[in-house]
């Protein structure tokens, strides 16, 4: 018996389905990598003076402005988006941290797609409370960046904090 018209229509329509259901893959050319590495560069560069120049309230110009923000620290969520990020920064941070200090070492940007990279990135920040005293943490980040209407921005991070036996630079 030979398969009819219905079966041939469903049989194509079955394999578009799965094609189109597969993974894609984005294959960025040398170019398009440099271009996103330097323009995520750029950004955490950026990170580094406006923190240190404006305090922590700065963050708020690089967290994606979105509820699929979040930012963890050592094994703990610490927001779980935006507003909650905003919140903290805006009543407590800003209230125990007067000033940041931020520096990035062997910053790594792995391009993912043309909207989306991995940030990486060791760190050094000197902490400075309205006081005076001044708090030294060294540690690595990571992230995820990603290109919006407003450039890059971080859509999510993670802090780890090395122990102050590993605070060895």
């Amino acid at each position: 018996m030979v398969p009819g018209v219905k079966y041939w229509c469903f049989l194509t329509t079955a394999v578009c389905f799965i094609v189109a259901c597969r993974p894609g893959t984005v294959k960025l050319d040398t170019v398009e990598r440099k271009v996103i590495i330097d323009s995520v560069t750029t950004m955490l560069t950026r990170i580094e003076a406006d923190i240190s120049n404006k305090g922590p309230v700065a963050w708020l110009n690089y967290f994606e402005n979105a509820t699929d923000f979040f930012m963890a620290s050592d094994g703990q969520l610490l927001f779980k988006d935006y507003p909650t990020a905003k919140g903290f920064i805006l009543n407590t941070l800003v209230k125990r941290i007067a000033k940041v200090k931020l520096g990035w070492d062997h910053i790594r940007v792995d391009p993912l797609t043309p909207e989306f990279a991995s940030v990486g990135a060791d760190f050094h920040e000197d902490l400075t409370a309205p006081n005076g005293s001044v708090l030294s943490v060294n540690g690595y980040f990571t992230g995820t960046a990603q290109h919006s209407v407003g450039g890059w921005k971080l859509r999510n991070a993670n802090w780890s904090i090395k122990t102050p036996d590993k605070n060895v630079r």
